[in-house]
């Protein structure tokens, strides 16, 4: 949409570490590596910032090394560099209040008990920022900790990595044709499931020159 701010940084939340990969907490890692490939971007690891970073045109993919609590570290820093601001920011995170694998797309808003988005808050002085928030279910006798920090059990395995790719198609839509646009398509209603575009519609970029929970 014409309105809509251009997204020129898009965060991955997680974890780092291999005792961390593939769990739930680390479904923003895992949204932003799909995202990364499919437009051909390649990582790098950035120490002024504290984070893996990816470049795809005028797009920015950022993966904080900080552990989850102290995301808002390395945010801020990429900002400061970068010059950019918050509605510009789009954060991807878990999100232990929606079903597995339902998507939600708000352009504003509190961290909800997210401490990966309640760093950024902080460290940005603004809520003012969209993000992308990946479900990944309640727990129903684990604690919160555990849960976020296991993997997926087998049996939801392929329903996750439909909705990891449908994630990392709505981030792209984003990026390409703005939030509104990507809202209408990826938010959830009462009767639809969510869905990803055709196949053959996405366009490329264009080119320019101690776990914490």
């Amino acid at each position: 949409m014409k309105d809509d701010p251009p997204i020129r940084l898009v965060v991955g939340l997680g974890n780092p570490g291999r005792e961390y990969e593939q769990t739930r907490h680390n479904a923003g890692f895992m949204i932003a590596d799909r995202v990364a490939a499919s437009l051909g971007a390649s990582w790098t690891n950035e120490r002024k910032f504290e984070a893996h970073l990816a470049r795809s045109g005028s797009l920015l993919i950022l993966k904080p090394q900080t552990y989850m609590n102290l995301s808002g570290v390395s945010v801020s820093a990429v900002a400061r560099f970068f010059r950019l601001e918050p509605p510009e920011i789009l954060v991807v995170c878990d999100d232990v209040a929606l079903p597995t694998g339902r998507l939600r797309i708000r352009l504003s808003g509190s961290a909800g008990g997210q401490n990966g988005l309640k760093s950024i808050i902080s460290a940005l002085g603004s809520q003012n920022f969209p993000r992308l928030r990946f479900g990944v279910g309640t727990p129903e006798h684990a604690a919160l900790s555990d849960h976020v920090l296991g993997r997926f059990p087998p049996d939801e395995k392929p329903l996750v990595d439909k909705s990891l790719e449908n994630a990392a198609n709505a981030v792209i839509l984003c990026a390409l044709r703005g939030l509104t646009a990507a809202m209408n398509h990826f938010n959830p209603s009462e009767n639809k499931p969510n869905r990803s575009p055709q196949k053959g519609k996405k366009p490329p970029l264009d080119s320019g020159n101690e776990a914490q929970v």
